[in-house]
């Protein structure tokens, strides 16, 4: 059986940060990794705020369009949130969860702020404003340092996003619920990836994942930041494609 690996984007960003992942992990799964709403080629309307449900929703149509009944969701940081949107709707589409340097908390009081903050900035100062702040935030020291040509390609994708889809996606993560009721709900294999220096989703919130969701697995990916699968790929990739294949085991009919 070939499985589907539906990997939703982080903000703000496109699918084409899967770009390493579609290559390397295309024989173990048909790997699917589309623009969220406005993001990238999306030119749908955009409502003030994109809830997390709505992303969710879309992806939902997406995967009805294509025919895919069940997929293993993979949601790095708001594509986490997305995802833990998702499987709460829809349980029974999902056969597997990997959450990458993402938590099941909601922003508090500064951090809504923030988010407002960051939409106004988008929609009066443009996307390169973000992105030129963002970046550095968003990789390791390491990554930095070894792989400049990493943080070029991470603040070009960022800039060349519209401001508006910014916006929306910074007052939707604002809003979104606390969703850590659901975590000792799921019942799919999961694994959780995050990296040791990751300075936006601290150690702390991924080990809050793996304590919660029951039968949950850990990896942490040491010298890498908040973007593991651009930061550290060869190790991302092998993560994933060893949890895609003992899902295949699991399903594997007894002979």
């Amino acid at each position: 059986m070939h499985r589907t690996l539906l990997c939703i984007h982080g903000f703000p960003h496109d699918g084409s940060f899967w770009r390493g992942q579609e290559e390397a992990l295309a024989g173990a799964a048909t790997v699917m990794a589309p623009d969220l709403r406005g993001f990238g080629h999306d030119r749908a309307p955009l409502p003030t705020a994109m809830s997390m449900e709505a992303y969710a929703t879309d992806l939902h149509d997406l995967l009805d369009a294509a025919g895919r009944e069940r997929v293993v969701l993979c949601g790095l940081s708001m594509g986490g949130y997305v995802a833990l949107s998702f499987i709460d709707q829809w349980p029974e589409r999902v056969e597997g969860l990997i959450l990458c340097n993402t938590r099941a908390t909601a922003d508090g009081p500064e951090g809504r702020t923030a988010r407002e903050q960051t939409a106004r900035d988008a929609e009066d100062k443009g996307a390169a404003v973000i992105a030129r702040a963002m970046a550095p935030k968003l990789l390791s020291e390491r990554t930095r340092m070894i792989h400049p040509e990493i943080c070029s390609r991470m603040e070009r994708m960022m800039a060349e996003q519209r401001p508006e889809a910014i916006a929306a996606a910074a007052r939707g993560m604002a809003e979104r619920p606390d969703r850590s009721e659901l975590l000792p709900r799921i019942e799919v294999p999961t694994l959780i990836i995050t990296g040791s220096d990751d300075a936006l989703m601290p150690l702390e919130t991924s080990e809050a994942l793996h304590r919660a969701i029951p039968g949950s697995r850990m990896m942490v990916i040491q010298g890498a930041g908040h973007l593991s699968p651009v930061e550290a790929p060869a190790l991302f990739n092998e993560a994933v494609e060893l949890f895609l294949d003992e899902l295949e085991d699991l399903h594997r009919p007894m002979r």
